[in-house]
């Protein structure tokens, strides 16, 4: 075998299309976008090299129009999971033996394969699964997604050459073994990138993945798999397997081969998830990695020396965009008393602009809420909002499910700081707005600080630079990812490390090196080249 040190192609962050009118992305993305509207689709389950169908399916709908069939998938058994576990080990034989760069390869030709032929199907099946305007199917399901494979394969290669001091006469040395068993994948229903990644960071460390995509992600994680089988992986690396959570997890969390789980979604169900290890913990055969991103509250905090429009801009964008459903997404807002008419007539002037519907359409900002769930969620708190005197909704509060599940962008006003929308996440297209008297700034921080279980993202607007260092101090904990003038939502990857502490989860940076480094089990070697022969040290001597 030739003996080298590879050197992986350096990664930039993949560039934005446009989808401008007449652009040739356009019109390939709403071309596949037909295809697959109109192709009813059978998805089975993945397990080593098998397609695996069990008859026990469920149906997948455009949440914009969710009367229109695109297909059905099949759902997991017992045994499907604990085959799946059990192909997972079988592979990790050779998969946790393959050289670095191979398995380097392997992602790096993923990524272009997203980049080039997959680019306008993974987009077009995130638009109509998970009801995304082209932007935000392309910032997720496209670029970051290859920005995840390309950074990740860096990141691995630094991690790798990171070696302790030798002195003379040793060599110490690390190895990066992969973890001993397989690893738990569960991802949830907004971001395609999310989705392969938490799969594809774990195995890109040499570790076996079974993973779960949410039920409403089903479309496109069926995308997902296509490119990691079309760019080489070995079968058997990551097992694609849909059904009741429950069930699976249960399963899952059976086996002594358990060695950990990457999991984006509920903090509720996170932390349930933890207490099932922890009971658990004695048939392990080593402690469980838990890696986790889950809710969020996210707050603006405008100081009164903030610029309106800018402030009122990044309650729009920060609020409004794939409908609130991102965890990151601004829900809380803070303004002074003597900005908060001028952002509030900016934003009410924003929203009459703002067209609703199919993110075919793309005169579209905002299109439909997931599900069902999530609209009968949302709707209630609007009806809430409607009876309750601390607060009035100012803009928005239409909703009709007559054809798909459409909340109109809202944006509710309270007197109270600490009223159900100030604190509850509910994951759509609702912003609360409290204002405050321009003289209580340092007092409205420790609000902010102390209103909400999470701290996943938050942003402050300032022109002024002693204000941004008190915020800074005074909101230390209360976010994992801090925005100084401009919105909390957007992070990219390379650039903005994400994730969040508190009830936000474990705060392991997806996007940077911090999180491959929990798929990895160090083993240290030291080597002696001429070993001692005589056990006496010269403090023995006379």
């Amino acid at each position: 075998m030739a003996n080298r040190i590879a050197q992986v192609p350096y990664p930039t962050n993949e560039p934005i299309l446009s989808y401008a009118p007449g652009s040739p992305e356009k019109e390939e993305v709403l071309k596949m976008y037909d295809a697959l509207y109109h192709d009813t689709i059978e998805i089975p389950m993945r397990i080593g090299s098998q397609d695996v169908k069990t008859g026990d399916t469920s149906s997948m709908h455009p949440p914009h129009d969710h009367h229109h069939l695109l297909g059905t998938y099949h759902k997991a058994n017992k045994k499907n999971i604990e085959d799946a576990i059990a192909t997972a080990l079988e592979a990790r034989k050779a998969w946790s033996q393959m050289p670095w760069e191979s398995r380097a390869a392997i992602f790096l030709k993923a990524a272009d394969l997203v980049s080039g032929p997959y680019r306008a199907k993974i987009n077009a099946a995130t638009m109509l699964a998970q009801s995304k305007t082209i932007f935000q199917a392309e910032i997720d399901a496209a670029c970051e997604f290859i920005d995840f494979l390309r950074f990740n394969v860096q990141y691995m290669q630094e991690i790798y050459e990171n070696q302790p001091e030798s002195s003379p006469g040793i060599w110490n040395r690390l190895s990066y073994r992969p973890l001993e068993g397989f690893v738990y994948a569960v991802s949830p229903f907004n971001f395609t990138a999310i989705a392969g990644n938490l799969a594809a960071s774990v195995a890109m460390m040499g570790n076996v993945v079974v993973w779960k995509p949410s039920d409403h992600q089903v479309f496109s994680a069926k995308v997902l798999m296509d490119v990691f089988r079309e760019a080489g992986l070995p079968d058997g690396v990551i097992n694609l397997v849909f059904g009741d959570p429950e069930m699976i997890t249960n399963t899952v969390l059976e086996s002594p081969d358990f060695a950990g789980i990457h999991y984006t979604g509920s903090t509720t169900v996170f932390r349930n998830l933890w207490g099932k290890i922890g009971t658990n913990v004695d048939r392990y055969r080593s402690y469980p990695r838990i890696v986790g991103e889950t809710g969020g509250k996210d707050f603006i905090v405008a100081h009164p020396s903030a610029n309106p429009k800018e402030v009122a801009t990044g309650i729009i964008r920060g609020a409004f965009e794939f409908q609130g459903q991102k965890c990151s997404a601004a829900s809380r807002v803070y303004l002074p008393q003597s900005l908060a008419d001028k952002v509030i007539a900016e934003v009410k002037s924003d929203l009459k602009t703002i067209s609703m519907g199919s993110p075919a359409d793309f005169k579209n900002f905002v299109t439909a809420v997931i599900h069902k769930g999530a609209y009968d969620r949302l709707v209630a708190a609007i009806e809430q909002v409607k009876k309750d005197q601390e607060a009035e909704i100012i803009a928005g509060g239409g909703y009709d499910n007559s054809k798909g599940y459409f909340i109109e962008p809202t944006v509710v006003l309270t007197t109270n700081p600490q009223y159900d929308t100030m604190n509850r996440e509910l994951f759509g297209p609702l912003v609360t707005l409290y204002v405050y008297p321009d003289e209580e700034w340092s007092n409205t921080l420790k609000q902010v600080d102390q209103t909400s279980e999470y701290a996943l993202t938050g942003a402050v607007y300032s022109q002024d630079r002693y204000a941004l260092e008190e915020a800074l101090s005074a909101l230390e904990n209360s976010a994992g990812n801090f925005y100084i003038n401009d919105k909390p939502t957007g992070a990219v990857v390379g650039q903005q490390p994400f994730g969040g502490a508190r009830g936000s989860g474990t705060n392991d940076k997806a996007g940077s090196a911090l999180n491959l480094l929990r798929w990895v089990s160090p083993r240290l070697i030291k080597e002696t080249f001429v070993p001692a022969s005589d056990y006496r040290y010269p403090f023995l001597e006379s």
